[in-house]
């Protein structure tokens, strides 16, 4: 089982090491960062199960880390524990205000901190239900989020994702490279939902080769064209060189079907009057599985939208 990873902050060298022993002694990889900045350029890198946060630090507070990460479309889950000074009560009050998830008081005991870390994991992967390959929301945020914007009577469009040929390549390179192609997927998705979306877009891993992107309509061209493109460019790289460039491998099972390098099929369902009136979760995965079957039914990567 993966050793879940603590990103701890702190200016304080003595602190730092103090944290980081308590913790590797119960199973944590830990990493440090000794100021605001490096704090965030090492939460984008290392993707920490949790951090824990000084208040006070160089460059850039705890307050403004934590609201920061609290803005990002995919670090945003991450669970903070703000370290705040003895009695500093409007410090705990503006910490949870910044989005912290929970606080100890300095000087703290050891035991409590441990206690705290691992209370605060449980109760995040709890809420989350994040898939632990790709660390994006699963099943239960994903159902959460089509019927928050549903109650709120926004417009959206949901892309639902799926990869063709990919168990044919789970077949025959195994499943670790089968995770690469899962993992580079999800790094694709991120990238041009944080390049060409909105900030309140969401990103979703339904499970295996599934995804799904949460946007707005006049959104949806141009994320489908450039997830497709991002992800033509890259996958042949996770092929062996043989198999990429000759554009197909052979199924080890017996008749040795040919199949074709990978592509990416969408279906886009949008709740536009013109389109559907969408009332419920189930009529949107419904809509958006026989979209997606359309467009697995055309030649190489491309999407299917939701008719007026």
């Amino acid at each position: 089982m993966r050793s879940e990873k603590v990103l701890v902050v702190d200016d304080d060298p003595d602190v730092l090491e103090m944290v980081k022993v308590r913790l590797e002694l119960n199973d944590f990889q830990v990493i440090t960062a000794q100021d605001g900045e490096e704090a965030l350029k090492k939460i984008e890198g290392e993707e920490p199960d949790l951090v824990l946060l000084d208040i006070v630090l160089p460059r850039m507070d705890g307050f403004q880390v934590c609201r920061l990460l609290r803005e990002d479309i995919v670090l945003s889950y991450i669970p903070v524990i703000m370290l705040t000074g003895k009695g500093n009560l409007s410090g705990m009050v503006a910490g949870i205000e910044a989005g912290a998830d929970d606080y100890i008081v300095k000087p703290f005991d050891p035991a409590e901190l441990i206690a705290r870390t691992k209370m605060v994991l449980r109760r995040t992967y709890r809420g989350l239900d994040a898939n632990p390959l790709t660390r994006l929301p699963g099943n239960v945020s994903i159902t959460r989020e089509i019927e928050k914007r549903l109650r709120r009577r926004e417009d959206f469009s949901l892309l639902y994702l799926d990869l063709d040929n990919f168990k044919a390549f789970n077949d025959y390179y195994g499943y670790e490279r089968g995770d690469e192609v899962i993992k580079a997927t999800a790094a694709t998705i991120i990238k041009v939902v944080k390049e060409w979306g909105s900030d309140d877009d969401f990103i979703g891993h339904i499970g295996g080769d599934d995804f799904v992107v949460m946007t707005t309509p006049e959104k949806e061209d141009s994320i489908c064209r450039r997830i497709i493109e991002g992800f033509d460019r890259s996958i042949t790289r996770l092929y062996d060189e043989e198999d990429g460039k000759r554009g197909y491998i052979m199924s080890k099972r017996k008749g040795g079907e040919r199949f074709s390098i990978m592509t990416v099929s969408i279906g886009v369902v949008t709740n536009l009057p013109a389109c559907a009136q969408i009332t419920h979760s189930a009529e949107v995965a419904q809509i958006g599985a026989e979209l997606k079957e359309r467009a697995k039914a055309l030649k190489g990567s491309t999407y299917v939208k939701q008719s007026p």
